[in-house]
């Protein structure tokens, strides 16, 4: 699979995994479009300067548009690209949060941790 068919398939997943498979129905509010819209921001700049500077390089056969072989650094806007980064680091990006925050909501309302312990374990508090 090409990179941008596993960022596809990743954003799709964590939509489905949202709104069937845990019912948390993150995509339907609109706290966590809010939300979102603050990281993708503070996304776009740390993959920007990863891929501007030239740490992180991708193939261009793998990527939405992208050159092969890459000549000089890549644009910061155009050719597939959103600062400096493929499109799809945003749908992984999009991915890994909404997995994240749904199965945060998912063990919440199950009440699991919802009264974290300090200290050592209770196991060891025993004696």
């Amino acid at each position: 699979m090409t990179y941008t068919q596993l960022a596809v398939t990743a954003a799709v997943a964590a939509v489905i995994a949202d709104l069937w498979l845990l019912r948390t129905q993150l995509v339907r509010r609109r706290v966590f479009w809010t939300s979102y819209a603050i990281i993708v921001f503070f996304q776009l700049i740390t993959n920007g300067m990863f891929t501007g500077f030239g740490v992180v390089k991708y193939d261009g056969d793998a990527i939405v548009g992208g050159t092969s072989p890459p000549v000089g650094p890549p644009p910061f806007l155009g050719d597939g690209r959103i600062a400096y980064a493929p499109v799809e680091d945003l749908l992984f990006g999009f991915a890994l949060i909404l997995l994240s925050l749904s199965l945060w909501v998912l063990w919440g309302r199950r009440g699991i941790e919802r009264t974290p312990l300090a200290g050592p374990p209770i196991w060891r508090r025993r004696g």
